[in-house]
């Protein structure tokens, strides 16, 4: 005789949530609608480009990591696991502004890949003593990034963070303070560097 282990329902639709809107999802949107809103379908292809080195190059990483046994899932849990593929994001982004600025591409976009540099090499400094949420830093710089883009209606999509964040403490894979205190480093420090450099 077998037995079932049934999930509860709350842990799949947070288990769907962490899934579903984890940072590789913000940065397509973001990379999309603010591409799209800076230079129509060429930002778009300036936005694809740099999300090919903040989210496509890194999301492939960290599946080449899964498959060698080195972390066990896509949103790495373990501190220290964290901080090399942290590490390696820091190095493909900064890869992908530097081709952006070489190819001459507009300095809005440059502006977004950088705030989002910026906002990882802060959560890399922090996780080493601390397990700060880097979930409810990506949603959170970007509906802040997406607000100074398109207007400040845009924050009424922060609804969405804090159900990101929800589904981090429900799956207790972070506490309430390490999503809080993500949301707010994330949403300061991406729509600071994206205001200052574009």
């Amino acid at each position: 005789m077998t037995t079932t282990i049934t999930q509860p329902t709350q842990s799949r639709v947070a288990r769907l949530i962490t899934d579903g809107l984890d940072p590789k999802t913000w940065i397509i949107a973001d990379t999309i609608l603010i591409g799209w809103h800076t230079a129509r379908l060429a930002g778009v292809g300036w936005g694809l480009l740099g999300c090919l080195f903040a989210a496509v190059i890194p999301l492939a990483f960290i599946k080449y990591g899964i498959r060698r046994g080195r972390w066990a899932d896509r949103h790495v849990g373990h501190r220290q696991q964290r901080i090399t593929v942290m590490s390696f994001i820091v190095v493909s982004v900064a890869t992908g502004i530097l081709l952006l600025w070489a190819l001459g591409a507009p300095r809005t976009m440059i502006a977004l890949i950088t705030a989002m540099l910026v906002t990882l090499a802060a959560l890399l400094a922090v996780t080493p003593a601390w397990k700060i949420s880097v979930h409810a830093a990506v949603s959170s710089g970007s509906v802040a990034m997406l607000a100074v883009t398109h207007g400040p209606w845009l924050l009424l999509a922060y609804p969405l963070v804090a159900v990101v964040g929800w589904s981090r403490v429900e799956l207790k894979d972070h506490s309430l303070a390490q999503v809080l205190a993500g949301a707010a480093v994330g949403g300061a420090i991406a729509a600071g560097t994206f205001t200052l450099v574009r």
